[in-house]
């Protein structure tokens, strides 16, 4: 079978344009009115379509009056995933369901130099315009693994040598200052509201928690995406 593709529809600004700027732009749809130049010198080179209102076309509330039809980005398999960094950091998503926050981890992750990004094929958030769109450009650089059974995932990210962290309020220990986190390892993240999965949970090789205020009773899967991969990039320049 053949990988599958993720972005064949980009809408927005920034997410246009980092399209654009990878090169996988066929076909541009624009309002009259917006300015060209804010995507790039690489707009020049596309066929564009203007029209007054690209709204009745969007797959997203607010595309900014532009929409891209691209060149879909090919996924990767697990042992390529961790094949490709020579120290693997990976952040694994134990079904986050909602686009806007698939797209914001992305995003966060990348910026806090992530390796890899691997998510349910089911259950989880669509990789659309949305998820696009909240990602702002992080998914045309991010290598993103799709797998049927992200416990099936963890447990061959141990056997390919990746050790892997899930954040679980219930965990022993404090998410920072993880020792695994200078090893190569992966970032295991539950879903909105059910945090991980039972499953999940028991085969991860440590369940760490985030400290938070009395009262609190937890983060949005990108704040918590954001603060452990910050945590790795913290340690391994420490170490």
């Amino acid at each position: 079978m053949a990988p599958a593709g993720i972005g064949s529809r980009v809408e927005g600004v920034h997410a246009v344009a980092a399209a654009l700027a990878a090169g996988r732009v066929r076909h541009l749809t624009v309002e009259r009115h917006r300015d060209l130049s804010l995507l790039g010198e690489a707009a020049r080179s596309v066929p564009v379509s203007h029209v007054d209102d690209v709204r009745p076309q969007a797959e997203t509330t607010a595309p900014q009056g532009v929409i891209a039809d691209c060149e879909p980005i090919i996924t990767v398999g697990l042992k390529e995933l961790v094949g490709s960094a020579a120290a693997p950091a990976i952040m694994v998503l134990d079904h986050v369901e909602d686009p806007h926050n698939l797209g914001a981890v992305a995003r966060s992750a990348r910026a806090a130099s992530a390796t890899g990004l691997v998510v349910a094929a089911r259950r989880s958030a669509p990789f659309g315009a949305a998820a696009f769109k909240a990602a702002a450009g992080a998914l045309e650089t991010l290598p993103v693994c799709i797998v049927n059974s992200v416990a099936d995932a963890v447990t061959r990210l141990e056997q390919l040598g990746v050790w892997t962290v899930g954040l679980d309020a219930g965990g022993p220990e404090p998410l920072f200052g993880c020792e695994l986190f200078t090893e190569p390892c992966a970032v295991v993240i539950g879903g909105e509201g059910r945090g991980l999965s039972r499953l999940v949970g028991d085969r991860v090789s440590k369940r760490v928690h985030i400290p938070m205020a009395a009262g609190v009773e937890s983060l949005n899967a990108s704040v918590s995406a954001a603060l452990a991969m910050y945590e790795v990039m913290r340690m391994r320049a420490d170490g």
